[in-house]
């Protein structure tokens, strides 16, 4: 599933980050990030084996837990505590996770709307 691994290479980027930000956001802001980006993997790896029918709120809490990172990665940029490049290379990845989960939703979203064709 290429948003599955587009995520999963973008939790590990992320990973390499983590250790470099300073102590006073490590643990608290640090650390919810790297915990929507692992709830987020979560949500996606079960919406990907989950029947069609079922798969739309695993997809949408995905796409919250990615909302919630953007913003908290944001603030992490915004303080200094993550300098430019960082940002930059994570943002990229997570904008194209998100544009991803988006059509992805929007499938789900035809598929299982009055009058579609049961399909599996």
């Amino acid at each position: 599933m290429p948003v599955l691994k587009r995520l999963k290479d973008a939790y590990l980027l992320w990973y390499g980050f983590f250790p470099t930000i300073p102590k006073v956001h490590r643990y608290t802001l640090g650390d919810k990030i790297d915990q929507l980006l692992i709830d987020a993997i979560e949500a996606i790896a079960v919406a990907s084996f989950t029947p069609r029918l079922d798969k739309l709120p695993h997809v949408r809490l995905a796409m919250r837990k990615i909302d919630t990172f953007n913003i908290m990665l944001m603030v992490l940029w915004e303080t200094r505590s993550l300098d430019t490049k960082k940002y930059a290379a994570l943002s990229e990845r997570v904008e194209e996770i998100g544009r991803m989960l988006g059509g992805w939703h929007g499938q789900l979203m035809k598929q299982n709307s009055p009058g579609a064709s049961p399909r599996e």
